[in-house]
Formats: structure tokens, C-alpha cells, sequence
């Protein structure tokens, strides 16, 4: 049922966290689909599980740990589907766009 949900926001494999990191950012508020919401919601609840896991299991931090490179995927997925969501136009960009004198 996850995989359905999350069909749609296809990233590499080869994509690395540093990578998604470097997707351009803003504090600017996003209109999040049904569909993004559903999937932002199940990421969510996956790292969650697998970080509560890892932490449960008390074993010492690795870079080369498989179990932390699939949480830091499942980041990677859903800074990704977060980010493709379309940014809310700001009160200034709504009143200027209704200006009959508003330049492109």
C-alpha cells in the first residue's frame, strides 16, 4: 500500500543525502497534495519505527551501517516530496498579482 502512495516521487538510487541537501530551500509555506501528504505521512512513520528500532537495539553509530543508510533514503524521499510541493504565494505576490499595473 506504501509503495502506491509513493509511486509518483521516483529518486535515484544513486541519490545521496548530501544531494537532496543541496535542493534549494525556503521558509516559504508549501500547498501539499493529498497524495505528497499521504506520503510525507508513511516516511514519516518509517523513519520513526526505524530509528526507534536502531536506537532500541543500542548498538554503536556507523557510517557503513545498513540500517542507517535506509533511514537517511527515507529522508532523502521525503525532504524530496516535500520540496516538490508548490510553495505558497506569499500576501505581497497574491496582492501584486491582482494589480492591473502588475509586470511580469
Amino acid at each position: 500500500m506504501s509503495a502506491a502512495a509513493t509511486s509518483s516521487f521516483a529518486v535515484p538510487a544513486s541519490m545521496s543525502v548530501d544531494q537532496t541537501a543541496g535542493m534549494l530551500r525556503s521558509n516559504r509555506l508549501r500547498h501539499i497534495t493529498p497524495q505528497a501528504g499521504h506520503a510525507l505521512e508513511i516516511l514519516g512513520h518509517a523513519i520513526e519505527y526505524l530509528t526507534d528500532e536502531y536506537v532500541h537495539q543500542g548498538t554503536a553509530f556507523s557510517a557503513k551501517d545498513g540500517e542507517l543508510q535506509a533511514v537517511q533514503l527515507l529522508m532523502a524521499l521525503n525532504r524530496q516530496v516535500y520540496y516538490e510541493c508548490p510553495e505558497v504565494p506569499t500576501f505581497g505576490e497574491r496582492c501584486r498579482a491582482l494589480l492591473p499595473f502588475h509586470s511580469a
